[in-house]
């Protein structure tokens, strides 16, 4: 038997209101189509749904058992479509970005505050990652995007944009100030301890690589999980290292690190958008990657 669904919708309020009249006005229809709607439905189940007087409506008792099934389901569908509604229009839904410290320091934290402020709604998720795990948070679909400092080995079909270059420098604690007054060589760098992050990092085969294209060899002294580790151990004077100028900016001016004045000029990185553009993005997803693209190169 196929009943006419939207004879349903109709039922629910008719019903609920108990009056043909406050139905119609609801569902901005007349009387006469309404009680032909309840007609039709009663015809096609078979039975009485209402019991009709001078005094109004009321519910038989197949009526009853029919609506406390119609309300759960009706209002089930009202709940989804509001919160459809409420995330299409961003004043909900979740945001769920993994990126790496540099990334989150050199571009995100005031991309993340402008899109807080204007869409306080959805829920912000941050997981920081080195630049490997956060591509495979995304290829995995734990997070919408990936934010990552090159270089970084991007598979299809994941899609890299970049957004900002930036340069690293090199720093020490006030314990290698006499350095700064002079240039050094990279060879010479090398005579003091130096800290970098781990082997398994894209940023120490860069550094490696860099090292061997002036024949040398990079050994670290000290090995650290992310960049936001190096300065504190910078700090306190345990080595010499490789950090972002907009980390290290804010410590410089307050005489807690000092720019080593290095002859060889360091690689120029970038900071990285990585989508899935296999996956859908959520209206979240969607405007937070047009802010965060207002970023280009061209900033840097």
């Amino acid at each position: 038997m196929a009943v006419n669904y939207d004879y349903y919708r109709i039922f629910y309020y008719v019903a609920r209101y108990k009056s043909f009249t406050q139905a119609a006005k609801i569902l901005l229809n007349n009387q006469p189509n309404i009680t032909r709607a309840m007609n039709n439905l009663e015809h096609e189940l078979g039975c009485r749904l209402f019991v009709r007087s001078n005094r109004g409506i009321a519910l038989t008792p197949e009526g009853e058992k029919l609506y406390d099934h119609v309300a759960i389901a009706y209002e089930q569908l009202a709940a989804g479509e509001a919160e459809v509604l409420s995330s299409t229009s961003l004043q909900s839904g979740i945001l769920s970005i993994g990126c790496s410290a540099s990334a989150l320091h050199g571009i995100l934290m005031s991309k993340l505050e402008a899109f807080h402020d204007a869409y306080p709604g959805v829920k912000l998720h941050i997981s920081n990652y080195s630049t490997p795990q956060a591509v495979t948070a995304l290829k995995n679909g734990i997070v919408d995007f990936a934010v990552v400092t090159t270089p970084a080995d991007i598979p299809k079909p994941l899609l890299e944009i970049p957004l900002k270059s930036y340069c690293e420098s090199p720093v020490g604690g006030p314990k290698y100030k006499a350095l700064s007054g002079r240039a050094i060589s990279l060879k010479e760098m090398l005579q003091y301890p130096f800290i970098c992050l781990s082997p398994f990092t894209q940023t120490f085969s860069l550094y490696s690589q860099f090292f061997l294209s002036h024949g040398l060899t990079m050994e670290p002294d000290i090995e650290a999980a992310s960049a936001g580790e190096i300065l504190p151990l910078i700090k306190h004077n345990l080595g010499i290292g490789f950090l972002p100028d907009f980390f290290v900016k804010e410590p410089v001016e307050r005489g807690e690190i000092f720019y080593l004045n290095l002859k060889e000029k360091l690689p120029t990185r970038c900071i990285s958008l990585v989508k899935d553009t296999r996956k859908p993005l959520s209206t979240a997803a969607r405007e937070f990657e047009r802010v965060l693209c207002q970023t280009t190169l061209l900033d840097s």
